[in-house]
């Protein structure tokens, strides 16, 4: 079959790009092009690029070349299924190229394009190397290494946080002007965490570039929303058949997305409210909504799940015990610790969740959304336990899905399975002894030495280990 690229896209069946390719400019370098990123940030781009040129984007992968070489022979062009009761296929063309961490002089000549007005990034929390209270991670390998590397006028950084520091170190001695540097992870706070580590890595190494950062640099909060199942062979066929094209990298999502962006930047902002972004002065009270309603809930489906031998999110949701429990957590536990933006109804938006995660189009692996666990549970669930603590409410049904992940790690030990987790090996060193997870501070900060939430996760595992799971007594 015929491999999707410029030459062969006349033929493809997909909705294709409205706007002619060759004279798209790059406006937008975006670090961590993967399927979140393609599925999201890049479809609104693409949109926008219809009325506007000046947006396309350069991807940049530091940890893989994956997706370079599967787009490289396709003219950076995929395909974009929209999962809802009739599947659609889009052909999504506003990523020009993508480099690799083998590619150092083309990302930083990236970086200093005068046409460079955004830099975008999806690199997961991780990614970021902070530590549990949100700061640059000093003593993380990566930026330790940044920081020798620093010493020399040419310095090649391995971290993202390095690579910004060094493009807009580039920038200032350039004379050009700064731009906007805008987080799409799921980071309470994106923004000013981003921010402040940018800063203080650039202090460290270049004083002066740091107080131009702090003159010509803005770090808007932004939130971000799609579910995104991960590509397998059974898109790639499905894409194929639908579309009459070879996809070796075609990406799936429903159709829902949101984008809330805040109104800070550096220069111009891009017209993106033509596909749905909405500017706000104040991006926190949609972040907490969703990191809380529907990540949190989704990271509850994905342990718990897993340890009742489901598979995906639809069939978690088709347990009926396992489907109460979440509603429950989501309305009776997580909802009182938000305060709702304007024009933002909360059971309204627990019921479009709820119907979200049971669409049976999408085939979200729970075993997707269980990576990480100790990089995104400090955000979606244990930031919502310190505050009902704190508030003196119940922490019960909170505590059950930190047990099922303490249960989901010492299945893996027992099975001797890998983990995907920056910190798989401390986890599944202490796994037998569960307390010793909870004394790790860098995840659960002081709250592991909290009795009562000691208490709520240890009456979790008791549930869970005798195979039940009714609500907890609130």
């Amino acid at each position: 079959m015929t491999r999707l690229s410029n030459q062969s896209l006349p033929s493809s069946a997909a909705a294709r790009p409205q706007y002619e390719r060759g004279g798209v400019r790059p406006g937008v370098v975006h670090f961590g092009p993967g399927a979140f990123h393609r599925a999201h940030q890049a479809a609104a781009f693409d949109t926008l690029l219809a009325q506007d040129l000046r947006w396309g984007l350069t991807g940049v992968s530091l940890n893989s070349r994956g997706v370079a070489e599967a787009l490289a022979p396709q003219d950076g062009l995929y395909t974009l299924a929209l999962l809802d009761a009739q599947t659609e296929y889009r052909v999504i063309g506003a990523i020009g190229k993508v480099l690799t961490r083998d590619d150092p002089g083309p990302i930083l000549a990236a970086l200093t394009h005068a046409d460079t007005r955004i830099v975008s990034s999806t690199v997961t929390e991780k990614g970021y190397c902070l530590d549990a209270s949100g700061a640059l991670d000093f003593a993380h390998p990566a930026i330790r290494s940044d920081l020798e590397a620093a010493r020399s006028a040419d310095w090649v950084p391995g971290s993202f946080t390095g690579w910004l520091v060094r493009g807009l170190q580039a920038r200032r001695l350039a004379g050009l002007p700064g731009v906007t540097v805008m987080c799409c992870d799921n980071l309470t706070d994106n923004g000013r965490k981003l921010e402040s580590a940018t800063m203080a890595l650039a202090e460290t190494i270049d004083p002066e570039t740091a107080r131009w950062i702090a003159d010509q640099v803005t770090f808007p909060n932004a939130m971000v929303d799609a579910i995104t199942p991960a590509t397998d062979d059974a898109l790639r066929a499905r894409v194929a058949a639908a579309i009459g094209l070879e996809d070796a990298w075609p990406i799936q999502r429903e159709r829902f997305t949101q984008w809330v962006v805040e109104d800070r930047f550096a220069g111009e902002r891009p017209a993106l409210d033509v596909a749905g972004v909405t500017f706000a002065s104040d991006v926190r009270p949609f972040e907490a909504a969703k990191l809380r309603l529907l990540n949190g809930p989704h990271s509850a489906l994905a342990y718990i799940g897993l340890g009742r031998g489901l598979e995906t999110v639809a069939e978690a949701m088709a347990d009926r015990e396992l489907a109460r429990f979440v509603e429950q957590l989501m309305r009776e536990d997580i909802a009182p610790s938000i305060t709702a933006p304007p024009g933002l109804d909360l059971s309204a938006y627990i019921t479009d969740v709820l119907a979200r995660f049971a669409n049976p189009a999408i085939r979200h692996l729970l075993s997707q959304i269980a990576w990480d666990g100790s990089q995104k549970l400090p955000y979606r669930l244990l930031d919502t336990t310190r505050e009902a603590l704190a508030a003196g409410r119940p922490v019960e049904r909170l505590a059950l899905p930190i047990a099922a992940w303490l249960r989901f790690l010492q299945r893996a030990t027992r099975e001797g399975h890998a983990i995907t987790d920056p910190l798989a090996a401390p986890l599944l060193e202490r796994a037998g002894d569960w307390r010793r997870i909870l004394a790790m501070r860098e995840i659960f900060g002081e709250l592991g030495e909290d009795a009562r939430f000691v208490r709520a996760v240890e009456a979790g595992m008791a549930t869970l280990n005798a195979g039940r799971l009714e609500p907890l007594p609130a």
